[in-house]
């Protein structure tokens, strides 16, 4: 028989940095803005709606979260 998962680690991918991911691991808040990054308008964030799903009500581009413009 052979033992190939004896060699597996724990699969949690914390080996570098700490499994965040993009974004902070997305753990921005339920405050702050989404902008548009096209032309700057600013709306407030609202819990549970990620920025990229709403569209800009000025230009309808695709709206970010403001902290990933300050980056």
């Amino acid at each position: 028989m052979d033992n190939l998962g004896s060699n597996l680690g724990s699969g949690k991918g914390l080996e570098r940095g700490g499994g965040q991911g993009r974004n902070n691991g997305g753990r921005f808040g339920s405050g702050g803005f989404c902008v548009c990054a096209k032309c700057g308008k600013k709306v407030p964030h609202k819990r549970g709606v990620k920025c990229t799903e709403l569209k800009c009500p000025s230009c309808n581009h695709t709206m970010v979260r403001e902290e990933l413009l300050k980056k």
